[in-house]
């Protein structure tokens, strides 16, 4: 689990909000999910590029990025999608930002 994943489950804890965490780099992420995320937020906000997952695959993975090939990598490789991406009634977070979290949440 990441850094900003423990970061963001001890924010929600603090202020009592129930969630379901699932572990996508460990369990996997369904490619239908994935792409209603992307529909969302955007493919390029939901791909994590900075990522040294990204970064060490093959350039022609990387080439001509597009929704289609971000979500094909993603469900190949979970260590690219953005963590942590939280779904809430009303959208979704990208992310820990902890403004943009509290005046969501």
């Amino acid at each position: 689990m990441s850094d900003t994943v423990k970061k963001a489950r001890v924010w929600l804890d603090g202020r009592g909000i129930a969630y379901a965490f699932h572990d996508y780099k460990k369990a996997g992420a369904h490619a239908g999910k994935l792409a209603a995320w992307c529909a969302a937020a955007g493919w390029d906000k939901v791909l994590n590029r900075a990522g040294t997952t990204f970064k060490k695959l093959p350039d022609a993975d990387k080439a001509d990025l597009d929704a289609g090939k971000a979500v094909a990598l993603m469900v190949a490789h979970p260590s690219c999608i953005k963590r942590p991406i939280v779904e809430h009634p009303g959208g979704l977070l990208v992310g820990f930002k902890e403004a943009e979290w509290a005046a969501a949440l």
